[in-house]
């Protein structure tokens, strides 16, 4: 008796614990599609006064508005829980969208990010209220931006200008994700960790096709 109680546990638990854990994961194939055709950034510069694109890059899309040093606790939170663990993914940037003269805020927040890591792969994109506002309401979200242009949430928009999350049939509440709340390190760690590394995975496996492709065709 000892003896089969000991090998149903050996061979139960490590079951359960696997159903208990991939219950919680996002299991896509692919990050679904939400709103398709997201507005480019045509009207916005970074710091140094260059242009910003989405297509061709896996972008991380925050709405910082006119007061960016109001968001410094979402940006500690973005940059921890999803920036350090995959900012050396090559397509993939972070872009924050604010008014014309934050610049200096947005360098101040730089500064105290880059003591931990470094911040090349966030972008300050800067435009006016009307920019910001045009590029929010092509998200079709279910959000708004509050009366100074920002928001607490990010997106997560693919290389087509797409942006990227769980409907409502494929969501614990019923509830669309359209975009991850920063001010929740739950909601980050839970939820967009791992969508994150669905679309991260989707493009790696595209390129290892592509690649294969073109070797068998040398």
């Amino acid at each position: 008796m000892k003896k089969f109680f000991v090998l149903t546990v050996l061979f139960a638990l490590p079951m359960v614990a696997y159903l208990f854990f991939s219950s919680g994961v996002n299991n896509f194939a692919k990050l679904p599609v939400l709103t398709r055709n997201i507005a480019d950034l045509n009207n916005f510069t970074t710091l140094d006064g260059k242009p910003v694109q989405l297509r061709h890059k896996i972008t991380i899309l925050s709405f910082y508005g006119s007061n960016v040093e109001k968001m410094e606790g979402n940006a500690f939170n973005l940059n921890e829980k999803i920036y350090d663990k995959n900012f050396e993914f090559q397509d993939l940037q972070f872009v924050v969208l604010a008014e014309n003269g934050t610049q200096l805020q947005a360098r101040a927040l730089l500064e105290e990010i880059s003591t931990t890591i470094d911040t090349k792969k966030w972008n300050f994109a800067f435009g006016t209220k009307a920019d910001i506002q045009r590029v929010f309401n092509s998200l079709k979200s279910s959000y708004k931006l509050d009366n100074d242009f920002s928001s607490p949430y990010v997106f997560i928009i693919d290389k087509d200008r797409n942006l990227r999350g769980r409907p409502a049939e494929q969501s614990e509440d019923n509830k669309a994700v359209y975009g991850y709340d920063t001010r929740s390190i739950a909601n980050l760690t839970n939820k967009m960790t791992d969508d994150v590394k669905v679309i991260l995975a989707e493009y790696r496996l595209a390129l290892k096709k592509y690649n294969r492709t073109n070797a068998s065709q040398k």
